[in-house]
């Protein structure tokens, strides 16, 4: 019998790179928090998600600052995207324990909080809670984005709720998801949050849920709390942004040294806008709050 051609090699498919983030997952109060974990052995950052938002909103600026050698994580929030979808606490202490849970969870001391817009005011009353009850030597600083104090009428949480239910889901495609999201690197940004199931691409959030967790803030402020915090703070806010005048100027007269910057030409969601300069920012306020244990001028 005569042998057959000798069988073909192949040379084996290339492997594909390993994500730069590995996902992790916790348990609070029977609540799964998911995260995306960039790794890193200097100083802690937690990256905290606006309303509506998801993890990956904070990939730009997760990257630049793992380059940098820092320790960085990110929170996709409870009722947002591979975290519980339908948690039956969307209380504003809800929010925040979460927060003190991954800190703990993860053993991140003298972390830096980073949240943006409904991100930026659980960072906010993390800080003033880690405050009150430890002491401001629980983190080293706080950067919040398009966000602060001052409280929301109940026209905003209706308004808020009409937008996010006439999203035209499912969307078709991406590129139409995009468009209607704004467009540009916001309009990404919003898209790369969706999922692709029966035909189409889907919120990874229920309506609904957002806009229970936006009630509380309705009629009230968060005055004592912002004055209770006890670390340097960043606020970076846009020229077109929801931060107005007088909410900055009275954070500034309750924290003196509150350092504040405004982007020209920038919106609600800078930190998709320019990520480059947010790191830039957070790199200039980093330089004036040292980390103990991390920092060599410590």
């Amino acid at each position: 019998m005569t042998p057959g051609p000798a069988p073909r090699t192949h040379a084996p498919a290339p492997t594909p790179p390993a994500p730069a983030w590995t996902e992790r997952a916790l348990v609070r109060d029977g609540v799964r928090l998911v995260l995306r974990d960039w790794g890193g052995e200097g100083r802690p950052f937690v990256l905290l998600h606006g309303l509506a938002g998801h993890v990956g909103e904070w990939d730009a600026l997760a990257r630049r600052l793992r380059a940098d050698g820092h320790r960085v994580v990110a929170l996709d929030q409870r009722g947002h995207g591979a975290s519980e979808r339908h948690p039956a606490d969307v209380s504003r202490a809800a929010y925040v324990a979460d927060v003190l849970a991954v800190l703990d969870e993860l053993g991140l001391r003298n972390a830096v909080l980073v949240g943006q817009s409904y991100g930026g005011h659980a960072a906010l009353l993390a800080a003033a809670h880690l405050a009150t009850a430890h002491g401001p030597s629980h983190l080293s600083g706080a950067v919040l984005v398009e966000a602060g104090p001052a409280g929301i009428t109940p026209r905003t949480v209706a308004d808020v709720g009409d937008w996010l239910r006439a999203w035209p889901v499912p969307f078709p495609t991406r590129e139409a998801a995009v468009a209607h999201l704004g467009g540009g690197p916001v309009g990404e940004g919003w898209a790369d949050g969706l999922e692709e199931r029966d035909g189409g691409l889907w919120p990874r959030f229920d309506p609904e849920v957002m806009v229970a967790s936006l009630t509380e803030d309705a009629g009230r402020s968060w005055w004592e709390e912002w004055a209770a915090i006890g670390v340097p703070v960043l606020s970076v806010v846009g020229q077109h942004g929801f931060v107005e005048r007088a909410e900055y100027e009275e954070m500034a007269r309750l924290l003196p040294a509150l350092r504040g910057v405004c982007l020209p030409g920038a919106g609600h969601d800078l930190h998709l806008e320019r990520p480059e300069v947010l790191h830039r920012l957070v790199t200039e306020f980093l330089a004036g709050t040292p980390c103990p244990g991390v920092d060599s001028k410590a």
